[in-house]
């Protein structure tokens, strides 16, 4: 790096790869793997590990009849739609409403008769209000990951609150599924919740990232490394919430066949095995017109056999700690045993 002063444009984290990782916060690494990422070894041979998503938060949204000062405005058919301060959104309440009295079952019943297990990002105060739900997601033996306590944006949440809700929600699990959750999605955190999920001490991974195509460990924390499952919000049926993104079911079911067809051709073409992750929520795929690309899609990927390993994404975490456990923090923890489901509702 040149030495030469640029008082009007340089700053401290000029030319590094890896920075911000200060005072508790979160970093950054533009790196990675710089084109050279581990050979995943998935079971079997796989080419592809795929994760199917289903985002369970209704009922645990911004609305006055749970505490907030504001109705919800995100991720419903109305596109576009304001917060109303200190008042109800009647149309925005029947909206989700849908996701869990309706769009769950639908989903619920797809992905049961295709034999396609998921992995459940759940919001805490949404599991308590139906049981039934989370009776259904135990049967089918998903894996039930936190979602934090309510579907709220963290970013300006304080840190004793944010930190009160992790533990609530476990505690939740604990009651309603019969396990602590050991995967953990804020989905709107701020640069202090990797830390606090951390802290908590029984996470095996979180999921609040979206800058690889593979698990990743950070050492930004404490004295044991990290593991980071990324997300997406690309292969992921929000956009049929979003000007421009998918109008129909069709759309959905093209865009991920591309992507899957893609990373398994190139996965055979490198030997560089990926993961892919499919989001989902109960209230916009859970419609029939969409639930029917969404099945199409399913039916593309048991067509590929065992190119894919389809799979819920604790288990992806265990087989990362297995196989890919890093250098100098000695041996793996053994994570058998973690996230077994016993619920008795």
């Amino acid at each position: 790096m040149s030495s030469r002063g640029w008082p009007n444009s340089s700053h401290p984290n000029d030319g590094k790869a890896s920075y911000g990782a200060v005072n508790g916060e979160c970093g950054r690494d533009v790196v990675g793997y710089a084109g050279s990422p581990p050979n995943a070894r998935w079971p079997n041979g796989a080419n592809v590990a795929i994760n199917l998503v289903l985002n369970y938060e209704e009922g645990g949204e911004n609305c006055l009849l749970h505490g907030d000062t504001e109705s919800e405005k995100l991720l419903s058919e109305i596109v576009g739609a304001a917060a109303l301060p200190k008042d109800r959104h009647a149309n925005m309440e029947s909206l989700y409403d849908y996701g869990s009295r309706a769009g769950f079952w639908r989903l619920h019943e797809l992905l049961t008769r295709k034999g396609t297990t998921c992995t459940v990002f759940a919001v805490g105060m949404a599991l308590e209000r139906n049981h039934a739900a989370c009776r259904a997601m135990v049967r089918a033996g998903w894996e039930v990951a936190s979602h934090g306590y309510r579907w709220w944006d963290y970013q300006k949440v304080d840190e004793a609150t944010e930190r009160e809700h992790i533990a609530r929600t476990v505690q939740i699990h604990r009651d309603l599924i019969g396990c602590r959750p050991v995967g953990m999605y804020q989905g709107k955190p701020n640069v202090n919740t990797r830390r606090l999920v951390v802290e908590e001490g029984g996470f095996l991974y979180d999921s609040d990232a979206y800058s690889d195509d593979l698990p990743y460990w950070t050492h930004d924390f404490g004295k044991k490394p990290h593991l980071i499952i990324p997300y997406t919000l690309s292969e992921n049926d929000m956009r049929f919430a979003s000007p421009n993104g998918f109008s129909h079911g069709g759309e959905f079911a093209t865009y991920l066949k591309d992507s899957l067809r893609y990373l398994v051709e190139e996965s055979r073409r490198t030997s560089q095995p990926k993961m892919m992750s499919v989001g989902l929520h109960c209230r916009l795929v859970g419609r029939p017109g969409r639930a029917a690309g969404l099945e199409d899609f399913l039916n593309y990927v048991n067509s590929l056999g065992s190119d894919v390993w389809v799979c819920r994404r604790d288990e992806i975490a265990k087989h990362w700690y297995k196989n890919h456990y890093p250098k100098g923090y000695g041996q793996a923890p053994n994570v058998d045993g973690l996230g077994t489901m016993r619920s008795s509702l």
